[in-house]
């Protein structure tokens, strides 16, 4: 008689294996170079795809549902925030514009993240990356989809939350995040690993997060702060898989060295551009104050990047060089930024405004060495000419970086009196730079740089305007056309905050949800 023999539970490492590499196979018919093409041509070398380790060994079935438990959750708080008026608990309508930042800006990058790294994980391989990079593909689609969902809310009561996909593609600042992705999803996936998985998801993303959750917690915003700590238990895997992957490399061939610390050097510097939208965001827009941009950067990059680099130095990684450059421009990165966008406020998708007294005293404890002598003055004069019916938009275009595409905003590096400016000639064309790190980036690979959709030129060659518009016709106003075609509705969608839309009827519901009328 045949006894019954108990079958032995796989253990997690056995099952994870069965879960990757036993899915994994080489091809006999076609050669495994045509099925995966673009793993060599960067010039990353790798031996053995089987030495890829990843720390959490999540099996897909275990995936599903761990996500599941958390998508209950998240919709069953945004859902009672939704029905009780949650929106009318914030600190201050001003506080809608950094929500309405963050959709427009940040938002669609989360879909961009899943769409590049469902490619980086065709590209490989390897079967162990594959699943990686299958798993973060998937959370960046639900990151995108609960932002927008939690987001919508607001779509109800307030203005400029109602084209943002549209927006993305062709408001002038959003091609600064807009690029940053459109030159990760065009590189390598090896190259784009080290941009997204790295440099961005584990040197940069706290400073992306933390800041804008905590901002939303600390002025009453309980949707936003739930998807953001939804995200944030998402981005511990992924911040372990970026690691994963320089060490991976690196652990490879010693070939590998000199292009990773290129692309490391490179994404740094592009993310951090990027992060000037976060760091006028921290320091201006939200009503309760967090923590300063200074100190963000201090706690996330110096002190915990820094640890991490140690950690890499062994590996030959070196800290990047734009690591100086952002030591000096930490004290004058958010007011540069701000007094552009409070200059431009009638061609964006928010409001814009002038600190109160408070706010900038907040402002001078933060940068006791920078703000009182350079920007309170300034802001004041703003204030004062506003008062008199005198406040400024500027009418004129700027000229842009044709690398991160920002405006020639910044300044020399320890000298917050001088326009920071270089340029260089490629095949007879003169190209514009706000920094040594941009001219660098594009000195490396101008073939691709050279191709850059900047929106003042595309504004000013006649790319920008409705489909008909006659730019020749009497009377013809340029802005009104170009707000038209970002669908923005001039003096709802933008202009300043002090009697707008949005504050008018954000302090008549306020009045009627708290006192008896």
């Amino acid at each position: 008689m045949d006894m019954k023999v108990a079958k032995k539970k796989l253990g997690l490492k056995e099952r994870y294996s069965h879960m990757t590499r036993g899915l994994g196979w080489d091809t006999s018919y076609q050669s495994m170079d045509d099925v995966y093409p673009y793993a060599k041509y960067e010039g990353i070398k790798i031996h053995d795809w089987d030495k890829w380790e990843d720390p959490f060994r999540l099996t897909m079935d275990a995936y599903w549902k761990y996500q599941a438990e958390k998508e209950k959750k998240l919709y069953a708080i945004i859902d009672a925030y939704n029905q009780n008026n949650g929106h009318l608990s914030v600190t201050d309508a001003r506080y809608l514009n950094t929500v309405k930042l963050f959709l427009t800006g940040v938002s669609p990058l989360e879909y961009m993240a899943h769409r590049g790294f469902a490619h980086a994980g065709r590209s490989f391989p390897g079967a162990g990356p594959r699943i990686a990079c299958l798993m973060q593909s998937l959370d960046e689609l639900r990151h995108a989809q609960t932002q927008v969902h939690a987001i919508s809310n607001y779509n109800k009561h307030y203005n400029g939350f109602h084209e943002f996909r549209h927006m993305h593609d062709r408001v002038w600042y959003l091609s600064v995040p807009k690029s940053f992705f459109d030159d990760a999803v065009t590189a390598g996936p090896f190259e784009f690993m080290v941009a997204i998985g790295f440099s961005f998801e584990y040197v940069l993303t706290n400073l992306l997060f933390v800041p804008f959750v905590s901002g939303a917690a600390y002025n009453g915003d309980m949707g936003t702060m739930t998807f953001g700590f939804s995200a944030q238990s998402d981005e511990a895997r992924h911040m372990t898989l970026g690691l994963e992957v320089i060490k991976f490399i690196l652990e490879q061939d010693p070939d590998n060295l000199p292009i990773v610390q290129r692309w490391i050097d490179k994404w740094t510097w592009r993310g951090y551009r990027v992060l000037a939208l976060v760091a006028m965001m921290q320091d201006y827009m939200l009503p309760k104050r967090t923590m300063s941009w200074k100190e963000a950067w201090e706690v996330y990059f110096e002190e915990n990047g820094g640890a991490l680099f140690k950690d890499l130095a062994r590996y030959g990684i070196k800290m990047p060089e734009c690591a100086k450059t952002i030591a000096l421009e930490k004290d004058h990165l958010s007011h540069q930024t701000w007094g552009t966008f409070y200059n431009y406020g009638a061609a964006a998708a928010f409001h814009t405004w002038v600190p109160d007294e408070d706010e900038m005293n907040w402002l001078s404890a933060k940068y006791p060495s920078s703000f009182d002598k350079y920007y309170r003055p300034r802001l004041e004069y703003w204030r004062e000419q506003a008062a008199q019916g005198n406040r400024f938009y500027n009418k004129t275009l700027p000229m842009l970086c044709t690398t991160c595409q920002i405006p020639m905003l910044f300044t020399e590096p320890g000298d917050p009196t001088k326009t920071c400016y270089r340029e260089t000639t490629f095949k007879g064309e003169k190209y514009h730079f706000c920094s040594d790190h941009c001219k660098k980036i594009f000195d490396d690979e101008p073939e691709k740089y050279v191709q850059s959709w900047l929106p003042v030129h595309q504004i000013y060659q006649g790319n920008c305007f409705p489909e008909g518009t006659d730019p020749t016709a009497e009377g013809f106003d340029p802005l009104a056309a170009v707000l038209q075609y970002y669908h923005l509705e001039f003096g709802r969608d933008n202009l300043d905050f002090e009697g707008s839309e949005d504050q008018k009827n954000f302090d008549a519901w306020r009045g009627m949800a708290t006192r008896n009328t």
